[in-house]
């Protein structure tokens, strides 16, 4: 399992974060879920842009570079929307709206994904709430 944590602050952003690199992982994205978790985060890549289409709920998006450096921020990007295209990310984590705020991320902060080997209570790689 993966954890998403800020480099520079040391904050963990998600304790939880499911990857989407295949072409149909990337379209599906969070869609037709229901409102993800506090702890949870999608991170989607190759990816430049997003969109809310079919979504219920609001989001926030991060742009990162190839080393992970915040190149962009979408703050509660509302359902039915397009997310900024933002030509120096590489890939795109998606957060539940008010994440950012919450754990201050800026952008030119440095994100870090590392495995954990915890597995609590609803860490079923089958949940579908994500």
């Amino acid at each position: 399992m993966l954890e998403l944590r800020d480099r520079d602050t040391g904050t963990l952003i998600a304790g939880r974060v499911d990857e989407a690199s295949t072409f149909f992982a990337r379209l599906r994205g969070w869609m037709f879920t229901a409102s993800p978790k506090a702890d949870r985060a999608l991170h989607i890549t190759p990816c430049r842009s997003v969109h809310t289409f079919f979504m219920k709920y609001p989001i926030d998006v991060l742009y990162l570079d190839a080393a992970g450096t915040v190149v962009g921020i979408d703050e509660a990007l509302r359902p039915n929307r397009l997310g900024s295209v933002v030509k120096q990310a590489r890939s795109v984590v998606e957060l539940p709206a008010g994440r950012v705020r919450e754990t201050r991320i800026a952008q030119g902060h440095r994100l870090e994904f590392q495995f954990t080997a915890h597995r609590g209570e609803g860490d079923d790689p089958h949940d579908e709430q994500i």
